[in-house]
C-alpha cells in the first residue's frame, strides 16, 4: 500500500506541473476526474488491473493538459468525464479479478482435497468423502447463493436506474452521475421561501416523487446537501443550508426512506456551480442536492 501510496504521489506531482498554468479554477468533472483517480490508483485495482489503471492515468492526464491548455472549456469537461470512467472501469476490472482468483483457489482447494483422499485408508476416505460432501453442499449453497444475491442486485440496481430515469422525465429535475455517485438536483426556489427552511406547500408535490425513487436504492447511503448563494453571512447561510437539507431529510423519512440510509449536511455558499454576482447565477447556487452513493466497492 505505501508503494502504490508513492506512485499516486508522485502521478500527481506530475500532474500538477500540467495545472500550474491554468488561471481558471478547474472545472467539477476534472475535480471529479481526479478524485476517481485517487480511489482507484490507491486501490488494489494496482495489482488487479494495472493496464486500466493507467488508461485512467493517461486519460486524467490528457484532460489535465487539456485544462492547462485552455482552462474550463468544453474539451477539458470531456477529457475529464473520459478519466471518470477509465477509473471506474479500472476498479470494475479489479472487483472481476478479485472474484476469479477467489474461484481458482476454491478449485485449488478441492484440487487438494481430493489428492489427500488418494494418500488415506479405506476408513479415512470414507469419513473424508463425507466431509467433503458436506464441504461441497455447503459450496454448492455458496454459489447459489452469491447468483440469487447477483441477480437480486442487479434487478435492483435495473429498478433504482428506471426510477431515477423515469423521475428526471416527469419532475424536470437534472439528474446526473458523477465520482461520488448519482446526483439529483432540486432549485431551492421549488422548497424553500427566501431565507426560510420550511417547506413551500407546494414543494411536497416536487418531493414525493423523489422519496419513491430513493425507496429503490436499497444499500445506498444517501447525503442531502443544502447549498446557498453568497448573499448574507457565511455563518448564515450554513446555518439556513443545514436546516433546509435537514427539513428535505425528515420528509423522506417520513415518505418511507430509511433513516439510517439518509444523512444531512448544509455546505452554505462553498461549493457555487454559477456566478453570484448574477440573479441567474445566484439562483442556481440556491439548491438542494440529493446524492446516491456507490454501493460499498467504496
Amino acid at each position: 500500500m505505501r508503494q502504490s501510496t508513492f506512485r499516486l504521489g508522485s502521478a500527481v506531482a506530475s500532474l500538477g506541473i500540467l495545472t500550474a498554468c491554468a488561471s481558471a479554477p478547474p472545472p467539477r468533472e476534472l475535480l471529479d476526474a481526479r478524485q476517481a483517480y485517487d480511489h482507484a490508483a490507491s486501490s488494489d485495482a494496482n495489482q488487479l488491473s494495472p493496464a486500466a489503471v493507467h488508461d485512467a492515468k493517461v486519460a486524467l492526464e490528457r484532460a489535465e493538459t487539456s485544462y492547462a491548455d485552455h482552462s474550463d472549456d468544453y474539451g477539458t469537461r470531456d477529457k475529464a468525464y473520459v478519466a471518470i470512467r477509465k477509473a471506474q472501469l479500472a476498479e470494475v476490472l479489479a472487483s472481476n479479478e478479485r472474484l476469479k482468483q477467489q474461484q481458482v483457489a476454491s478449485r485449488q482447494r478441492a484440487n487438494e482435497e481430493r489428492q489427500r483422499e488418494a494418500r488415506m485408508t479405506q476408513g479415512e476416505l470414507e469419513q473424508a468423502k463425507q466431509q467433503l460432501s458436506t464441504t461441497q453442499e455447503r459450496l454448492n449453497q455458496a454459489d447459489a447463493n452469491l447468483s440469487a444475491e447477483k441477480r437480486a442486485r442487479i434487478d435492483a440496481e435495473k429498478k433504482a436506474r428506471e426510477a431515477l430515469d423515469a423521475l428526471a422525465v416527469s419532475s424536470a429535475l437534472a439528474v446526473k452521475e458523477e465520482s461520488r455517485g448519482t446526483v439529483i438536483t432540486v432549485p431551492s426556489s421549488v422548497l424553500f421561501a427566501s431565507g426560510k427552511a420550511e417547506l413551500l406547500p407546494g414543494a411536497q408535490a416536487k418531493l414525493e416523487p423523489v422519496a419513491e425513487a430513493l425507496a429503490h436504492e436499497e444499500g445506498h447511503k444517501i447525503v442531502i446537501e443544502g447549498h446557498t448563494d453568497a448573499q448574507g453571512s457565511d455563518a448564515s447561510n450554513l446555518e439556513l443550508s443545514q436546516r433546509r437539507a435537514e427539513t428535505v431529510r425528515q420528509f423522506f423519512t417520513a415518505h418511507g426512506v430509511p433513516a439510517d440510509h439518509l444523512a444531512a449536511s448544509g455546505v452554505g455558499e462553498a461549493r457555487p456551480v454559477a456566478d453570484n454576482s448574477t440573479p441567474e447565477g445566484r439562483a442556481n447556487n440556491r439548491r438542494v442536492e440529493i446524492i446516491i452513493q456507490p454501493l460499498e466497492s467504496r
